[in-house]
């Protein structure tokens, strides 16, 4: 692993500590606050949400002041954010800093795939978003047990304070060792247009949308399904190294096999890990978990690799907008379904959501194979059975966000 790769999975380190360092103490702030998992899912949700709603905006000024500004500023201030969270008077400035907190780290996904895709080549990105992936999964790992494994003895705010510590920590080594980037990302006004126009960038969008949601809401859940010490329960954060080595694995495999079969296997195995959680539930979030991981780099993958140059920043920035509008709003949903029916009622409206992603990856792979093959189709118009298929021309291929170049067979498309 380079310097550059290495600090962008630092920078996703330590966001990710920073944002879901809350989650294994659910129980003790509903304890405190008189709240339902629901409820208290908010002090997750409120930080997500609102890096959602401004991930996009900080991705496009990425496209103007550089990647490497957007992160270190990004991961510094949401860091430093951290410490102070654990003073919070009251539930409600909680959860007004988490809002700010969310803000303060968008820069770090907003601008990290774009980065790695702006100064690597295509053939190693799959590679290089796996490392990224697994500095997110070792970061949401070490953030929750730092707070899971020392709640009963420092409290809940103790043990917040002792976590941002270690965001800081891993904010700094960004900040000292993240390269400059070689030269200014390419700038052009159609960047948001062609993000949004081409079918295969709009699935991943609402993809990232149900995999986080089917993910955030298991661990959501976990601290009021499981019975025993806190210490105990946060045992299951440690799955989270499953997802490293699931997501540099998956970035292999998407290089060498193509993104579409791959992200198809990972969602299968997230399937199997939903369904394994009713016989075990330890067993099942074992399973979600390397699945997750795997599926997001190679969808976050995709993202990168297929859209244009100039849209890298802002499809970039709608991928992760999908990605933590599904962390808000799909955990607190499924926070909600778990409250009303219980873990069985959690899992058939995971699996529902799984088979929405599954058809979203299908018709991409699809679309993907017929661009390759040169047998993109334009249908007829209705009654006018006469009108013969047309290959798309290259304007429109462009417009679209797609290759231009004819697909040879010496590598899986992207």
């Amino acid at each position: 692993m380079n310097r550059l790769t290495a600090s962008i999975a630092a920078s996703g380190f330590a966001c990710f500590a920073l944002l879901y360092t809350p989650q294994p103490v659910m129980p003790q702030i509903a304890a405190e606050y008189g709240l339902g998992p629901g409820s208290a899912s908010l002090a997750l949700s409120a930080a997500t949400i609102a890096l959602a709603v401004v991930v996009v905006p900080i991705a496009m000024l990425s496209e103007r002041l550089g990647r490497r500004p957007v992160i270190v500023v990004s991961v510094l201030v949401a860091a430093l954010l951290g410490l102070v969270l654990p003073f919070a008077p009251n539930y409600e400035v909680f959860l007004g800093l988490r809002v700010l907190q969310g803000i303060a780290a968008a820069g770090v996904p907003a601008a990290s795939m774009a980065y790695l895709a702006d100064a690597l080549d295509k053939k190693k990105l799959g590679a290089a978003m796996g490392a990224m992936i697994a500095g997110n999964s070792l970061g949401g790992m070490s953030g929750r047990l730092v707070t899971g494994m020392t709640v009963d003895w420092l409290g809940w705010r103790g043990s917040v304070l002792l976590a941002g510590v270690f965001g800081l920590v891993a904010a700094l080594i960004v900040v000292f060792f993240l390269p400059k980037a070689q030269a200014m990302p390419k700038r052009a006004p159609k960047g948001m247009k062609a993000a949004l126009k081409d079918p295969v960038l709009l699935s991943m969008y609402v993809v990232a949308v149900l995999l986080v949601g089917t993910f955030i809401s298991f661990y959501n859940v976990a601290g009021f399904q499981l019975k025993g010490p806190a210490w105990l329960e946060t045992l299951v954060f440690l799955f989270y190294g499953l997802g490293s080595t699931s997501a540099a694995f998956a970035g292999r495999l998407a290089d060498r096999f193509g993104r579409g079969k791959v992200l198809l296997l990972c969602i299968g195995v997230l399937a199997l890990g939903a369904l394994a959680s009713l016989v075990w539930v330890p067993l099942g979030l074992a399973i979600v978990t390397a699945g997750f991981f795997a599926s997001h780099t190679t969808a976050s993958g995709w993202v990168a690799a297929r859209a244009p140059e100039h849209a890298r920043g802002h499809a970039s920035g709608l991928y992760l907008a999908g990605f933590y509008v599904g962390s808000s709003v799909g955990g607190t949903s499924g926070a909600t379904a778990y409250e009303e029916w219980g873990w069985g009622g959690l899992v058939l409206v995971i699996l529902g959501w799984l088979a929405l992603a599954a058809m979203l990856a299908q018709n991409s792979r699809a679309r993907v194979a017929r661009e390759s093959t040169g047998a993109m189709v334009v249908l007829p118009r209705r009654g006018n059975s006469t009108v013969p298929s047309t290959m798309p021309t290259v304007t429109e291929r462009v417009s679209a966000g797609t290759s231009t170049t004819i697909a040879n067979g010496s590598g899986p498309p992207s």
